[in-house]
Order: structure tokens, then C-alpha cells, then sequence
């Protein structure tokens, strides 16, 4: 017999392991199926009869993803769960950690190989909540003529995860008044919308954002273009928009999936994204910071060296030149001749040509991760530092060795070393393995845990970790060698002051 917490909703019985107990599978919101698919999310109904929490929930309704350690098993719509892993559900007052899964806000799911928390929760003696979300259309919709239907459907089930932690996480041996959100990629990006969000203002008390900042949310004008092509690729129009609800959730991932191609003039990387409707999120979370909204967070933030190299490896950038390397960012930015004076910045400090097809790869890549990752987290941090000291910056430069080594320190490398799942499959492969790996995944997993506990990520087996500010611009670089830098490829970075946010 496993170990039985009596929770607000009923008693749920988890899994005692050799170090840590588990708790999977634990409703926080009713099913959002029916007249509530669209909706912000409802309670959940209570139970009398011990749930069995030992295996995971279904994830929210995606399409695959062909990353290593990103299986989600089983899918559907009733799919507002979480899972606890404490050290002991004993009644202690543990730093609690609060996962929130990246994906593109299209795919992932709580129950992912790299995000089992035995070994972090181990390790730091804190407890530790993975979530899942609505993906996608059903959690990205924004159509306010559907009755019933909000705006950042996903976003609001973010927040019930966090109102069942606020009411629940001390019957697992957590402080529910010391809670750190953190997340990567689009997860990366909810943290840091959710810094701005009303509905999350007490539910959390610092917060992580890796590889995500707060650059891809949606206006209204956009979101609603975006809507209508959704609807159109199923067949409905505004007017008949009610009849979204009676579609089979496996036609709309496709509907979903043949919209891509049509969105390469309304999107920025993520169709499905936070939308800024005045309401559940009244303004743009990189204006909000900057006007104080989250001054009483503590945040830590970065990025990988080489984020963009796992979307495009450059040995399948064929033919590239500055020509097409101009062709290919004036897409998103128009203006042709600040296009031309960005790649002219890349290329000096640097020392490339881009007129090479070789040096015109790397520099494209580089550009796109700064555009795309970099700058904006450097952004949210200098905006959050005017009003919050304990403001932090790493950079993760750790290598992949997958294909002898193209990726480079590319997105969501970093994910095994802050949960020590390195042995997770796959991720051999994927993000190395080895003596060296195993140190830097100690020393990132205690950088992490510091903070959660303390608001400083700084510990004994790293240099002095300096708070961020625009003077010094202190950045943790984390590799094999850890070493705190000032203002790294700052000439990079400073050739995007020519535009603005």
C-alpha cells in the first residue's frame, strides 16, 4: 500500500519509491470536454473512495514530436492533471517547485521522461508539481463570439494548478508560500506571461524562464486572423463557430497541423500562443514587467549558446548567402536595411563573411536564436532588474554530441542537467553523458534548487553569482567550466538596439 494524503477533493494514494514518494495523475480542474472545451477551467468534482494516483493522466491532445524523451503517451481532452514528487509527505515546509512543460504550446505533456522529478527532489529536499495544460486550438483559441469561450484557455489552466497548490501542497510537505514556477521553451514563455497575468498574482513566488521570454504573445488583430484560418480549415466560419464544440479534438490537431502553411504571414515562430485580450492578460508581459507588475519576483533567466540549431542544423542549409540569409529574415522584419545592418553586426563580430556559404549558416542561426530567444530574455531581464535586484541571467553552453557535435549547445539541452535525468532515453544521444556531464547536471540542479529556496542561485561549487543589471550585464555561464562572465557577445546584442521591442 503506497502513501494516502487526504487532499481538498478527496484522498489520493501515491507510489513510496527507495528515496522520494509520487503522486500522479491528480485531477486540479473538471474535464474541459463538452460545453466546457474553450472554457476557463471549472473546479473539479470532489470523490469519496482513496483515487489511485500511482500512473499518469492522459496528456492534452497534440501532434507527435520526434525529440528524444518527448513521448506522452496516451492523449485526450480530460487532460487537467499534475503530479507531486516530495521526499516525504510528512508535514514539512519544503521549497515547491512547479513545472510547466514547453512544446510550442502544441505539444508535451507532464508525464515526459525528462521531467521525472525523483532525482532533483532528492537531491534539493523540495517538492516538485509537473502540470499539464490545454495545447493548441483547445487551449489557444481566441473567438469571443463563442459563448462561453475564453481567451488563454491554457494559460488559465496553468493558474488552477496553481490554486490547487496554493490549497493542497502542504499535505505533501511543501510550503505553499514559497512556490518557483519555471519552465522552457513555450513553458519558458507561459512563466514569463504569467508574471503578467492577475489571475497568477499571489499563486507564485519566484520564477525560472528557460529559453523563453515574453516576445511571442498575440494581439488581439492577430489572434483573431489566426482564428478564422483555424476555422476555415474545418469548414465553419464566425457565425457557425458553436459547432467547434461537437468536433472530434483528432480533427482539430489536423485542422491545426494543415493551418501552418497558411499562418507564415500572421505568426512569429508560434501560431498557438498567449493572446493579450485586456482581460485574463491585459497587456503585453514584456510592458507589464517594465512597469513593475511582478517587482516582488525573483527571476532567473537564459538561454542555450545555439537555441535555433536544433530547428535547422546547418548542414541542411543549403545555398545560403547573405542574399537569402537577408530574404530569410526579412520575412519577419521588413525593413530591408536594417535587415542589411544586422547581418553586417554578425558578420564583424564574429569575423565571418556572409557572402560564404559556410560562415552565412552559422550567422543566420546565430541571428535567429538572439532574435527569437536571446535578446528577448535579455530584454525581460534588464525590464524586471528596474524594479526587482534579485534578477539573474545564465547561459548554458554545454554541447550536444548529436551529429559530432552540428547542434551545439541548441535548445532544450539543458532540460536533463536541471532535472537530472541525463540517463532519461535518449538523452545519451542527445545531451551527453559522462563524468563531466554528471558535475555540471549537479551543479545546475543545486543552481535551481538555491533559488527555489532562497531567491539566489548561487551555491559553494560555483563562482559568484552577480544579480543581472544593463551596466555589468553579469551572465553565469554554465559548461564543463562555470564561469561568471560580463556581458557576453554583447556586440550581438547590441546590434538589435536599432530596434525596438
Amino acid at each position: 500500500m503506497g502513501p494516502i494524503i487526504e487532499t481538498t477533493l478527496g484522498p489520493v494514494e501515491g507510489t513510496r519509491c527507495e528515496g522520494h514518494e509520487r503522486f500522479r495523475g491528480i485531477p486540479f480542474a473538471a474535464p474541459p470536454v463538452g460545453e466546457l472545451r474553450f472554457a476557463a477551467p471549472a473546479p473539479a468534482e470532489a470523490w469519496a473512495d482513496v483515487l489511485d494516483a500511482t500512473e499518469y493522466s492522459a496528456s492534452a491532445h497534440q501532434p507527435e514530436s520526434a525529440l528524444p524523451g518527448m513521448k506522452v503517451g496516451p492523449q485526450s481532452e480530460d487532460c487537467l492533471y499534475l503530479n507531486v514528487y516530495t521526499p516525504s509527505a510528512d508535514g514539512g515546509r519544503r521549497p515547491v517547485m512547479v513545472w510547466i512543460h514547453g512544446g510550442g504550446f502544441v505539444t508535451g505533456g507532464a508525464c515526459q521522461d525528462l521531467y521525472e522529478g525523483g532525482p532533483i527532489v532528492e537531491r534539493g529536499d523540495i517538492v516538485l508539481v509537473t502540470i499539464n495544460y490545454r495545447l493548441g486550438i483547445l487551449g489557444y483559441l481566441d473567438l469571443p463570439e463563442l459563448e462561453g469561450a475564453s481567451a488563454n484557455a491554457g494559460q488559465l489552466d496553468q493558474i488552477a494548478a496553481l490554486e490547487w497548490v496554493r490549497d493542497n501542497i502542504d499535505r505533501f510537505g511543501g510550503d505553499p508560500g514559497n512556490v518557483t514556477i519555471f519552465g522552457e521553451s513555450a513553458g519558458g514563455m507561459a512563466v514569463s506571461t504569467l508574471l503578467a497575468m492577475p489571475g497568477a498574482r499571489g499563486l507564485f513566488h519566484k520564477a525560472i524562464a528557460q529559453s523563453g521570454a515574453a516576445n511571442t504573445c498575440h494581439g488581439r488583430e492577430t489572434a483573431g486572423r489566426i482564428a478564422d484560418v483555424w476555422l476555415a480549415e474545418l469548414g465553419l466560419t464566425r457565425e457557425t463557430a458553436a459547432e467547434l464544440r461537437s468536433v472530434a479534438p483528432e480533427e482539430i490537431i489536423q485542422a491545426q497541423l494543415a493551418s501552418e502553411a497558411k499562418l507564415v504571414d500572421v505568426r512569429d515562430f508560434l501560431s498557438s500562443s498567449p493572446i493579450v485580450d485586456g482581460e485574463t492578460l491585459p497587456e503585453n508581459p514584456l510592458s507589464a514587467v517594465r512597469s513593475g507588475a511582478a517587482s516582488d519576483i525573483p527571476l532567473l533567466i537564459g538561454t542555450t549558446r545555439d537555441e535555433w540549431r536544433l530547428f535547422e542544423m546547418p548542414s541542411l542549409m543549403k545555398d545560403l548567402d547573405r542574399d537569402r540569409i537577408a530574404k530569410r529574415i526579412g520575412r519577419v522584419i521588413s525593413d530591408a536595411k536594417r535587415v542589411g545592418e544586422l547581418i553586417d553586426h554578425y558578420a564583424a563580430a564574429r569575423k565571418q563573411d556572409p557572402s560564404n556559404i559556410e560562415d552565412a549558416k552559422f550567422i543566420y542561426s546565430a541571428i535567429q536564436t538572439d532574435r527569437i530567444f536571446r535578446v528577448p530574455a535579455i530584454r525581460l531581464a534588464e525590464a524586471h532588474t528596474e524594479h526587482q535586484p534579485a534578477t539573474w541571467m545564465y547561459l548554458f553552453t554545454w554541447a550536444s554530441p548529436a551529429r559530432r557535435g552540428e547542434l551545439g549547445s541548441c535548445h532544450a539541452v539543458e532540460i536533463p542537467f536541471v532535472f537530472g535525468t541525463l540517463d532519461a532515453p535518449g538523452m545519451a544521444r542527445f545531451s551527453g553523458a559522462g563524468p563531466e556531464a554528471e558535475r555540471l547536471a549537479c551543479r545546475t540542479m543545486d543552481a535551481w534548487i538555491a533559488f527555489a529556496r532562497s531567491g539566489k542561485p548561487g551555491h559553494p561549487e560555483i563562482p559568484e553569482w552577480t544579480p543581472y543589471e544593463t551596466g555589468r550585464r553579469a551572465t553565469m555561464q554554465l559548461d564543463d567550466e562555470i564561469e561568471l562572465v560580463e556581458a557576453p557577445m554583447d556586440a550581438e546584442r547590441a546590434a538589435w538596439d536599432i530596434f525596438s521591442d
